[in-house]
């Protein structure tokens, strides 16, 4: 499923991090003695963390990739949009689930008009925030509209 990585890899954090989210996403699966684990609200804000921190790098490596190679530029752009649909999800997924406290169930609301008060339990919201600025930026409203794919090869 994965290519052969040489053993002088650049790229040793990123390995590691997809190695960390396979480990998580084994740990998660249901065996017969231990029942699935439900999805939390900690659970969301740390993949959204993660997924904002891949948003960042596709964003990046299509800025780097498309003046030579304009092409697979559009590719990692596009990339860039759908990841950033899939982060819009877990967010509203996030505040869909019920509040761990008292105090985070009256401090979990989005504040769109501005940046929300209350962290840790708003970072989310505060990173979201952030990452739909720079997606804004960069993309139109026709980007981001539902997409499906065929594979053309």
């Amino acid at each position: 499923m994965t290519s052969r990585i040489p053993p002088d890899d650049a790229h040793p954090y990123l390995r590691a991090a997809s190695a960390g989210v396979r480990h998580h996403t084994r740990s998660l699966a249901s065996s017969d003695a231990i029942p699935p684990r439900r999805a939390d609200r900690l659970h969301l804000d740390v993949l959204h963390a993660h997924l904002t921190a891949l948003l960042q790098l596709l964003d990046r490596l299509a800025e780097t990739t498309r003046p030579p190679h304009p092409a697979a530029g559009r590719h990692l752009a596009s990339a860039h949009t759908r990841l950033w649909q899939a982060t819009s999800e877990v967010h509203s997924a996030f505040h869909l689930l019920p509040a761990n406290t008292a105090a985070e169930g009256e401090t979990s609301a989005c504040h769109p008009e501005g940046l929300p008060e209350g962290p840790p339990v708003l970072t989310i919201c505060q990173r979201h925030l952030a990452a739909g600025h720079v997606v804004r930026l960069k993309t139109t409203h026709t980007d981001l509209r539902p997409h499906t794919t065929a594979c053309v090869r």
